[in-house]
């Protein structure tokens, strides 16, 4: 395991796994925010956080509350304190993917210019798809150099439903360009 990963395992203070409209979310915390929240069976799913099994943790309870608000159209934008652990690269795009509004998108090049490295397309692509707190960190707004949906650890479907929910896209679209 990573030092990363390890710090995140030994900082969760933590977990529970709640419902959603898109099947079970396990939510991580530590003791300064949200730190994960993952589809159930998604690629780069953790493995078992050491953290005791806390369904009533307030934190993590007002984090599945807003997301219910965002998947009832009632909320856009999350009030969460967040405790992101990646690289500083990582770090550096996921900084860039809160900075996307919703109802917008931006392209693997876009996040690759803004964070100074636009050579380093692949590399955001990565950085994206390791997102520990997907939809509250919008990586789903995050489309091809063409429009079209590219990647999602948690599956082309949700992120092409998640893309509706902002009225992004229609279910006949192709592309978004």
């Amino acid at each position: 395991m990573s030092d990363m990963r390890r710090s995140l395992h030994s900082r969760c203070t933590a977990q529970a796994v709640l419902p959603s409209p898109f099947g079970p979310l396990l939510w991580a915390r530590t003791a300064a925010g949200i730190a994960g929240m993952w589809f159930d069976g998604q690629k780069w799913f953790p493995k078992a956080f050491e953290a005791p099994e806390r369904p009533g943790d307030p934190l993590i309870l007002d984090a599945a509350a807003q997301l219910d608000d965002y998947f009832n159209g009632r909320r856009l934008v999350f009030d969460l304190p967040l405790d992101l652990h990646g690289t500083p690269f990582q770090e550096a795009v996921w900084a860039e993917l809160l900075r996307i509004d919703p109802g917008q998108t931006r392209t693997y090049s876009d996040i690759a210019m803004a964070v100074g490295s636009p050579q380093a397309v692949r590399a955001v692509g990565l950085a994206v798809g390791r997102n520990p707190v997907g939809i509250i960190v919008p990586c789903h707004r995050v489309i091809g150099r063409n429009g079209t949906l590219t990647g999602y650890t948690g599956g082309l479907d949700r992120k092409q439903a998640l893309l509706r929910l902002e009225g992004v896209w229609h279910s006949q679209q192709q592309s978004l360009l």
